[in-house]
Formats: structure tokens, sequence, C-alpha cells
């Protein structure tokens, strides 16, 4: 199995103001979204108090095209937005980067970079949520 749970605010700078193209950004990234289609899973972009946030969340058989499809939205998230900040839990049995199977990874985005974390919460599976 593949499951994955995300959220990301949608800023152009880690400034308060954006730098002016944010709407046009913000057209792409409803575009990149729209053309993701996974059967038990989803991606949107909601606007709270006026501002932006993507939230992701799904799980699958295994990792797949949504992982990569996942890591491509992330990655241009990170890029198109460098103020943007949020975070991405995921874990997979046949995950090979860390921490491994049996864990939550957490990939954690803030000022356009983006950083594998070893998450101290959930993990390892067994036995904090799982038998």
């Amino acid at each position: 199995m593949y499951e994955f749970h995300g959220w990301f605010g949608i800023a152009e700078s880690p400034e308060e103001a954006d730098t002016g193209t944010l709407e046009e950004g913000v057209t792409e990234l409803r575009a990149a979204i729209d053309r993701i289609d996974w059967a038990t899973g989803e991606a949107t972009l909601k606007i709270h108090n006026g501002e932006y946030f993507v939230r992701t969340d799904g799980l699958v058989n295994r990792r797949r095209d949504e992982a990569e499809e996942l890591d491509a939205l992330i990655h241009f998230i990170a890029h198109r937005f460098p103020g943007s900040w949020g975070l991405l839990y995921e874990r997979s049995a046949d995950m090979d980067h860390p921490p491994g199977p049996g864990a939550f990874r957490v990939r954690v985005m803030a000022r356009g970079q983006i950083q594998d974390r070893l998450d101290p919460f959930l993990s390892p599976v067994r036995p904090v949520i799982e038998d």
C-alpha cells in the first residue's frame, strides 16, 4: 500500500505580500491539479480566508503513477511559489528511501526547499498505530 496525506500553503514569497503574479501562478497550479486523475486519491486547491492551500490524500495498492505525479506537483509548487510551506506524510511497504517500510516519511516544504524527514509521531507503525 502507498498512503499519503499533505497540505501546502501557497505563497510567492516568504514576505506577506505576493510578487504580483500569484493569480497567474494559481491558474497554472489549478491546471496542473486538474490533470491529476487518481482512482483512490485526490489533490485539491482551496481558498481559506483569502489564502490558497493545496491538499493531497490517497491510499493506493502500491507506489506507481500517483507517487510520481505527487512528487512532480510538490516540486512544481516549491519552484513556482518559493514562499510556500507545508507537509506531506507518506508510507509504503516498498519505500526504500528513508525511512523504509514500517514508517512514515515526512516531506517538509519551506521557502522553496523540500527536505525529507523522519516522522517522530506515528513511526514505527508497529507498535505505534498497528499491532
